[in-house]
């Protein structure tokens, strides 16, 4: 849905990659509901439709990096294990055993593979970026055989801790410059690339780095009227219209009130009075859901500071102006910032300035009422 630069993009890099001609990673970075999953789902799915071996891990979901990646790897790894396979798959297989044991000494894998002939895998060390770089490697290099290759993907990617993204662009610089068959794609908010440098200060030189934003109205009108013209069903133009101007081009939300518009309609075409009804129990679907969620996990303190910033609406607020909103020193709310941002509710855009991670945010909590004030 409107992201052909960066499909084509990723495509170029799986072929130069597999090819032996080098390419650079990826960073996907923007706000909440513009796309990044699905667009990193649709790298993943394009690495394994190549034959690729792929692993497509979330962070922040109570796993570490250790863990997520050992069990992302499992499946594809066993469905390579097979009679006749090769020195290198054979120690790599090896490798993502000693890569399993690192973070569960109690659990097995079982290829159905004798490898007790092959060197030791050795990635278990202790040190992420030493274990990571070792298990990657043999993987990549036992998919070049086949010329193909390893494609990591890791979604919210802002929320791995730094010595697992320090790790993470160490072993994609080694991979660059020893020609392996790695491509890494990270996906996360508008931090990333910060976080990213801050952790490694190469790291623009590692990745692409791709901003993802809400999409133009042309391609929001497509969003809403090609997959209708599918099914044989119309949209009047001002019912397109009316969609795409209360969800502002955001994928999510153009999902959700096209998706009520539809079905309200009573048939095709559909028209500007279905197109209200659909937005009105679209909007109210995003209060109760999208964003009560989030407003609901931050603390009554994180509340008065969400509020506070919502003043300025969703381009962002100088924390020291929040600070005198809200009536406390900008060292005092050092740790409901530092809070929000771990929440993933809140970025830091510069130095200085806050913002929500979520488009629309602010009108939704002008909304709630205030209970300070009740």
């Amino acid at each position: 849905m409107g992201r052909d630069d960066q499909q084509d993009t990723w495509d170029v890099a799986l072929r130069r990659t597999a090819a032996g001609r080098g390419a650079r990673s990826v960073v996907l970075y923007g706000l909440r509901g513009v796309g990044k999953t699905v667009l990193l789902s649709e790298f993943a799915k394009r690495a394994r439709s190549s034959g690729w071996i792929t692993a497509k891990i979330e962070a922040g979901s109570g796993k570490t990096l250790r863990a997520s990646l050992g069990e992302a790897l499992h499946a594809p790894l066993s469905d390579l294990a097979k009679p006749g396979a090769g020195a290198r798959l054979l120690r790599a297989l090896k490798t993502a055993l000693s890569f399993k044991a690192s973070y569960d000494s109690t659990g097995t894998w079982n290829f159905g593979l004798d490898l007790s002939g092959q060197p030791s895998g050795g990635a278990d060390s202790g040190s992420i970026e030493a274990d990571l770089g070792k298990v990657l490697h043999d993987i990549a290099v036992a998919a070049g055989d086949e010329g193909l290759g390893l494609a990591l993907l890791v979604d919210e990617a802002q929320d791995l801790t730094t010595e697992e993204l320090t790790a993470i662009c160490s072993v994609t610089h080694l991979a660059g410059q020893d020609g392996w068959p790695l491509l890494v794609a990270l996906a996360g908010l508008p931090s990333l690339p910060r976080i990213l440098a801050e952790a490694k200060s190469s790291s623009e030189r590692l990745f692409e780095f791709e901003q993802i934003r809400e999409l133009d109205q042309d391609l929001a009108r497509s969003a809403i009227t090609e997959p209708a013209a599918d099914e044989g069903v119309v949209w009047d133009l001002p019912a397109v219209e009316l969609v795409v101007r209360e969800t502002s081009g955001y994928p999510y939300f153009l999902q959700q009130l096209g998706q009520d518009t539809w079905n309200l309609a009573q048939g095709s075409p559909i028209t500007l009075a279905d197109a209200r009804a659909g937005a009105e129990r679209g909007r109210a679907a995003l209060d109760n859901g999208f964003f009560r969620v989030r407003w609901d996990r931050a603390t009554r303190a994180e509340q008065r500071y969400l509020r506070a910033m919502s003043l300025d609406g969703d381009s962002g607020s100088p924390s020291g102006v929040v600070a005198e909103r809200v009536g406390k020193k900008v060292t005092a709310l050092g740790p409901v910032r530092a809070s929000l941002i771990g929440k993933g509710l809140i970025y830091a855009p510069e130095h200085g300035v806050v913002a929500h991670t979520v488009p629309g945010m602010a009108a939704f909590i002008s909304r709630q009422p205030d209970e300070a004030q009740a």
